[in-house]
């Protein structure tokens, strides 16, 4: 029972979260009173890439990344990630002229990691657990906080460029918000599984499988921003998900340890 329920805790994440959306909606209508926007803006883009992180972190084995570890993640990896590839990529963009989506989905892939990077030596340290399936979880937790930052600024540039027309706000968020696990939190968190898994089994062909990794991450983001319609997104979408659901049941049966020494 007790793991029935934490499997689906997901679920409750995703039905109150929207659930507080849509009444930051009504109020923001009703009201007409615009300090509800930034309310709106911060659920309609977080809520869904929560859920997902819930989902994934419900399944990740025996022992669970701590909250506090997923909330900081969160947190700075989006913040340190965002400014990160968008210092990066005006300088590109300065330099070159252009910048190619393969630079981009490159340099935001990277900047991505910078965190989970440091936590993986931390976490290391600390506890001397290296196991893909905690990678996994903290790659999306750093994916859910850029996500969830770069879907802020998107929906208050549409919020600007329609001279604040919230169904423009909306529809930012839906997309974004809706799309965000099969984007940045997917590709993460398949980055950081091959990165745990090459840490707590060091060797040439770990090392192989992190980079092919890494290059499908770069080549499913490069693909996601060059084709703007719905059929492409959809298929990369399947992909990305795909991928991150088989490589996350892979993760487990790694990580699994005898059940006489499992907990209750």
């Amino acid at each position: 029972m007790r793991e029935r329920i934490r499997r689906s805790g997901w679920v409750a994440v995703l039905v109150v979260g929207l659930g507080l959306y849509f009444l930051v909606l009504h109020t923001l209508v009703h009201t007409q009173n615009p300090n509800f926007v930034p309310a709106l803006i911060l659920l309609g883009a977080a809520v869904v890439p929560s859920a997902f992180l819930t989902f994934a972190q419900a399944r990740t084995g025996r022992w669970q990344v701590p909250a506090s570890v997923l909330v900081v993640t969160a947190f700075f990896g989006g913040v340190i990630g965002v400014v990160v590839a968008g210092t990066l990529e005006y300088d590109a963009l300065r330099d070159l002229g252009t910048l190619p989506m393969v630079v981009v989905a490159l340099i935001e892939e990277s900047a991505k990691l910078i965190v989970p990077v440091v936590l993986l030596c931390v976490l290391a340290v600390r506890h001397g657990r290296r196991l893909p399936s905690d990678g996994l979880v903290i790659g999306i937790a750093s994916g859910l906080g850029f996500a969830a930052l770069e879907t802020m600024g998107y929906a208050f540039t549409a919020l600007l460029s329609s001279n604040g027309n919230i169904g423009a706000v909306e529809e930012t968020l839906f997309i974004r918000g809706l799309s965000a696990p099969a984007a940045h939190t997917a590709w993460t968190g398949l980055t950081c599984g091959a990165l745990w898994m090459m840490a707590s089994a060091p060797s040439v062909r770990h090392l192989f499988v992190f980079l092919g990794t890494f290059a499908g991450a770069v080549a499913l983001h490069a693909a996601w921003d060059t084709f703007g319609n719905v059929w492409a997104y959809l298929v990369l979408a399947v992909l990305s998900l795909g991928w991150l659901l088989l490589m996350l049941r892979h993760y487990r049966a790694f990580g699994a340890e005898p059940a006489s020494t499992s907990r209750s």
